[in-house]
């Protein structure tokens, strides 16, 4: 309910310090232009009996006010104003709500990052442990889809395994087609494929998951960054969820091709410290290595020696 109490004058009716509730429906406001709206809305109020016979009944009328951004009780609409009701309708400027929204959700989720080394790929992920009561081995953040593939994820972790499980068949389909193992970038053109289909339909959504997609293949070593739209990049090193402007920063300053994998694990648990802004939880760190000897993961006491291998966090 919106309050209003005005004390003016308009047309001869007197406005008496009146609070009339005006219900949502009763409001309707469309943008006029930039960082100003045009707000409708109705109240009750009366006319003295000294203005005019029979005019003491209570009259309905229809005020009409531009609201600036920088006014005080400004009445605003939500930020997509309607177009974001539907996956497949733009607003005027070009964007597409829901998938800006599904962006928002990968930006909440626990700091992932990726990068190569010169004989694969090191991922390295934070799960968020909210109670001691949590078992850390059951929350997964770290998929195999093949042997010569792992993906980490940051956001809807339910939706990941939808897109895990669908990038598994597309592996296990290219065996069976072609005996080989699938290419890394077209399991990944594959992926993004389908997860754009999901903006480009009405009747459902977009996945709320970004990808990490790190593989070694006959063309070379590669790390992927899938975005809710669809969108895919490729990069040398690269991260997603909640701190990935902190660790991205931190691998332009201190990433270079030619690293040893301990050199890497190591940069990448720096990384993920630096985004958290104190020390890595050993229970909740998990480590994923891809090279020419397959999947692993890293057991808990390696984890542990590599994080005992990183320098006090300075106060």
């Amino acid at each position: 309910m919106l309050q209003r109490n005005l004390f003016r004058q308009r047309r001869g009716l007197r406005l008496a310090r009146i609070s009339h509730p005006v219900s949502p429906h009763e409001v309707r406001g469309e943008e006029s232009c930039e960082g100003s709206y045009e707000v409708e809305f109705s109240l009750t109020c009366w006319r003295p009996k000294s203005e005019g016979p029979g005019s003491s009944t209570f009259t309905r009328i229809l005020i009409k006010r531009r609201y600036n951004e920088k006014d005080e009780g400004i009445i605003m609409q939500p930020s997509g104003r309607g177009y974001d009701h539907g996956i497949t309708t733009f607003s005027p400027d070009g964007r597409l709500f829901q998938v800006e929204y599904a962006r928002e959700s990968v930006k909440r989720g626990t700091t992932t990052a990726g990068l190569k080394f010169r004989d694969g790929v090191v991922l390295v992920c934070d799960k968020r442990i909210v109670s001691r009561l949590i078992i850390p081995e059951s929350i997964e953040k770290m998929f195999k889809i093949d042997n010569h593939i792992g993906v980490a994820t940051s956001g809807l972790v339910a939706d990941a395994r939808q897109l895990v499980a669908r990038a598994r068949v597309e592996s296990q389909v290219n065996r069976i087609t072609y005996a080989d193992t699938i290419p890394v970038d077209v399991l990944v053109k594959k992926l993004c494929d389908f997860k754009q289909s999901f903006t480009q339909y009405g009747g459902s959504r977009p996945f709320g998951t970004a990808l990490l997609i790190g593989g070694v293949d006959d063309n070379g070593i590669h790390l992927y960054e899938t975005d809710p739209s669809g969108a895919y990049q490729s990069y040398h090193a690269g991260a997603i969820g909640s701190g990935r402007n902190t660790v991205i920063e931190h691998f332009e300053s201190n990433w270079k091709k030619g690293l040893t994998l301990n050199a890497a694990m190591k940069l990448g648990l720096e990384a993920l410290r630096t985004a958290n802004d104190t020390e890595l939880n050993r229970e909740a760190v998990e480590v994923t290595v891809i090279d020419d000897n397959g999947y692993r993961v890293l057991d808990r006491s390696e984890v542990n020696k590599q994080i005992d291998r990183l320098k006090p966090l300075e106060d």
